[in-house]
């Protein structure tokens, strides 16, 4: 047990090494890092919310919205399908309250082809760990003329999966270009989204970033209706919808229900200035579909008013003055800088698939977090010294051997968590000053073993060989059991407590390191070197 071949001393010390290498940015405030040699490991530990600040905001999906919105890809598949067909129909309507889409076959002999083509509009949804056969997410069903498609239970269920990923996704591209370093955006539940983003300061102007759908519509305005006059009658013509700008007070605009160009065409968006004006704009840029149709757009209307819309709000409608061939453009509407960078990032992260709404929201300020670094540094540093001074008195210079190897285990934890681009929360600091104790026990095991072999008459050499021996299976059954509760933790848990067991897992495994490894290697290295006769133990 106390004979290391070469290779073995060189791989651990080069593993000791890089621990103090990769946690040595930790040290250091991030503007000294900039100073120092692009060679050097400029990773540092992340703080978390509850250590720097920030906000943290809970999110609901508008479950109403995203039916309406299946339910309008609905209609306009049914619609799609038996106009390619060739099927006559009449009644073609959504029903929001009973999530069905119907529809009645003009003619009785067409019943039949219509509902086995309806039936291909069904997709089979596989929702179990095997990913076996769940059922489809719509059910077809008939009655006479009528058909009737129903969203089922377990495609509102895959549907809403993919819409919180998708949402996810969304809002992780928003903060992102919010200047924010490691923001945690989690699932919660059926329906919710976790965003907690440390470090930032003006919380309303991320909650709008984040909260505002981002749909971008292009329509064009129908000139022969009086906007005003529609929006005191409330009688809207048919084909067109009455929309209000964002001015103070609200201009109305009737528009004509066909969408020219989505958003879902537009691949970048960039704040700029007007060439003329010098006022702040938004520039954005076509696909080659999205291209073709706006240029296409813009040619047969020129000299017609069209209206840019995002969120079902009028940001502005200038008139078509010549076709627009090129697949980019500008949208102008009386912005600030702040608000033309906002809106940029909006449409160049893309639309959420249904409107969020806040449903829980905290704010953690700067001071709260430096109080709560300061608290566990000192808990950190007082847990230390007493284990350090502990193990010195102890067991005099083996403490001291466990004590180098406290220092290689806490070192190689802030490097492992630096390599990860971990986040340390509270209870991450609570983790490692658990550590701290945690790692001198396999030292106590070992030297109390070395004592009981050196009393019964065991030499110097053969006492420390025998106790690194015996004491190891028990070193690892008690460090597996922690193991088994602290992934049991990661497992079940969520949030801060998984940031608990990351950092104890870490420790865990490199305390049986340091104490199976490093403490011999030392404890070897001084029995070669001074061959005592009695082990100051």
């Amino acid at each position: 047990m106390l004979h290391f071949q070469r290779w073995k001393v060189i791989l651990v010390g080069i593993i000791v090494l890089l621990g103090f290498v990769f946690a040595a940015p930790n040290l250091f405030p991030s503007s000294a890092l900039q100073g120092l040699p692009s060679w050097f490991p400029h990773k540092q530990v992340n703080l978390g919310l509850d250590l720097q600040g920030g906000a943290h905001l809970l999110y609901r999906m508008d479950e109403k919205e995203l039916v309406d919105d299946w339910l309008g890809t609905i209609r306009g598949d049914v619609r799609e399908s038996l106009r390619s067909n060739r099927i006559g129909y009449i009644d073609l309507n959504k029903n929001t309250a009973s999530r069905a889409v119907s529809v009645r076959i003009r003619k009785p002999e067409d019943v039949e082809r219509a509902f086995t083509e309806l039936k291909k509009i069904a997709v089979p949804v596989g929702a179990d760990v095997f990913g076996g056969f769940s059922g489809n997410d719509i059910d077809v069903t008939r009655s006479g003329d009528k058909i009737t498609l129903t969203a089922t239970e377990v495609g509102l269920n895959e549907r809403i999966s993919s819409a919180i990923q998708a949402s996810i996704e969304t809002i992780r591209r928003r903060v992102d270009a919010f200047g924010t370093t490691e923001p945690s955006i989690q699932r919660e539940g059926r329906d919710r989204i976790l965003v907690q983003v440390p470090g930032v300061s003006d919380v309303q102007r991320l909650k709008g970033l984040i909260g505002e759908t981002g749909k971008l519509e292009f329509k064009l305005v129908d000139p022969s209706a009086n906007a005003a006059e529609v929006a005191i009658s409330k009688k809207v013509p048919p084909g067109t919808e009455l929309l209000y700008s964002e001015d103070e007070p609200p201009i109305p605009y009737v528009l004509k229900d066909r969408v020219l160009v989505s958003g879902e065409n537009l691949v970048d968006s960039q704040p700029g200035f007007d060439g003329r004006t010098g006022e702040p704009v938004v520039n954005f840029r076509f696909d080659a579909a999205g291209a073709k149709r706006f240029g296409r757009a813009t040619q047969d209307n020129v000299g017609l008013p069209f209206a840019i819309v995002l969120d079902n709000k009028v940001i502005s409608a200038p008139v078509i003055r010549e076709p627009i061939l090129g697949g980019s453009g500008q949208i102008s509407g009386n912005f600030t800088v702040q608000e033309a960078n906002d809106l940029s990032v909006l449409l160049r992260s893309g639309a959420l698939p249904a409107k969020l709404s806040v449903i829980e929201e905290r704010t953690v300020g700067a001071s709260l977090g430096a109080d709560s670094i300061d608290s566990g540094q000192k808990a950190a540093i007082a847990g230390m010294i007493l284990v350090v001074g502990f193990m010195f008195a102890a067991y005099g210079l083996f403490g001291v051997f466990a004590n180098i190897a406290l220092l290689v285990n806490v070192a190689l934890i802030f490097a492992v968590l630096s390599l990860m681009g971990a986040t340390l929360t509270l209870p991450g600091i609570a983790g490692i000053v658990l550590v701290i104790g945690i790692a001198v026990d396999a030292n106590v095991l070992i030297n109390e073993r070395i004592r009981e072999e050196m009393r019964s008459g065991k030499s110097p050499i053969a006492a420390v060989d025998s106790g690194y021996s015996r004491a190891l299976i028990t070193i690892i059954d008690s460090n597996v059991t922690t193991l088994i509760a602290v992934l049991v933790l990661f497992w079940l848990g969520s949030g801060p407590i998984r940031g608990f067991a990351v950092t104890l897992t870490i420790g865990v495994l490199a305390s049986m390191f340091t104490a199976v490894t490093v403490t011999r290697m030392l404890v070897a290295a001084w029995l070669r070197w001074k061959r005592p006769k009695e082990l100051p133990l």
